[in-house]
């Protein structure tokens, strides 16, 4: 395990998952064994949501991937690229057509062996300041691959009367939990407010939409995507790609308790 650690906060990273942060001994994340999801966190690339109805087959330029939900990123391991007291860089990468076992098969899934013809590298630091967490994801690889990205982190809630704010709306934990798999989606946005028990502040750079999930009342899912993948058929989903058009595309989330 790597620990990330200042005066006020306090960061357990197990695997490159973000296992914990605390804020003054108070935990913000979700923890691995309680009710509902059995991660903190994970990341969704190169593909945001669910493939099954399309055979598994995502069309890309160089001609059909095959994916399960969400992409084939979480299947790979990472590896501890570089570690400071407050700071801790983790990386994936992937050669195009390795073949990738999905460990959802048979149980879950039936696509046994998942493919994408593009080599990347996926590098996901964390970084402490004073009051926040940044988690910051760099992205590189061939020129032109299409991609989604979206981080998907479940925070510890305390309370029924848990809801999402943004400057416009508001989302109550029960909304959220009534959209089911389906996640309630929250577009062009980068910056909303978990109000629980404590308020978290969430802000984001380059994803631009985010996506809430939640199975059971003690957690939920604040997940900033690029593309929101449930809003059209999924023989559609290549139509919610970008395309990599620089050396290393940045994206960013921020955590921070304000009160």
């Amino acid at each position: 395990m790597t620990t990330l650690q200042n005066k006020k906060q306090k960061v357990n990273i197990e695997k490159g998952e973000l296992t914990s942060y605390q804020v003054d001994g108070y935990e913000l994340m979700h923890q691995i064994g309680s009710p509902g999801w059995g991660h903190t966190d994970t990341e969704m690339f190169p593909i945001i949501g669910p493939t099954d109805k399309a055979g598994f087959r995502v069309h890309v330029p160089k001609g059909n991937a095959i994916q399960d939900q969400h992409g084939l990123l979480r299947e790979l391991s990472y590896t501890l690229e570089k570690k400071e007291d407050t700071t801790a860089t983790y990386v994936k990468e992937y050669w195009a057509g390795s073949v990738v076992i999905n460990s959802k098969f048979p149980d879950k899934s039936t696509a046994q062996r998942l493919i994408w013809p593009y080599s990347f590298k996926f590098k996901k630091t964390f970084s402490l300041s004073e009051n926040s967490l940044k988690i910051t994801f760099g992205v590189s690889g061939e020129k032109d691959m299409p991609f989604m990205i979206g981080y998907h982190p479940a925070f510890k809630l305390r309370t029924l009367k848990a809801q999402i704010r943004t400057s416009t709306a508001s989302y109550s934990l029960e909304e959220i939990m009534n959209a089911g798999n389906r996640a309630v989606e929250v577009p062009q946005i980068e910056e909303l407010f978990l109000e629980d028990e404590r308020v978290i502040r969430i802000q984001t750079k380059g994803f631009g939409h985010f996506m809430l999930w939640s199975p059971v009342e003690n957690m939920i899912c604040v997940e900033p995507i690029t593309f929101y993948p449930y809003a059209a058929d999924q023989a559609y989903l290549h139509e919610g790609f970008m395309y990599l058009d620089k050396p290393e595309a940045i994206f960013q989330i921020e955590l921070g308790l304000i009160s």
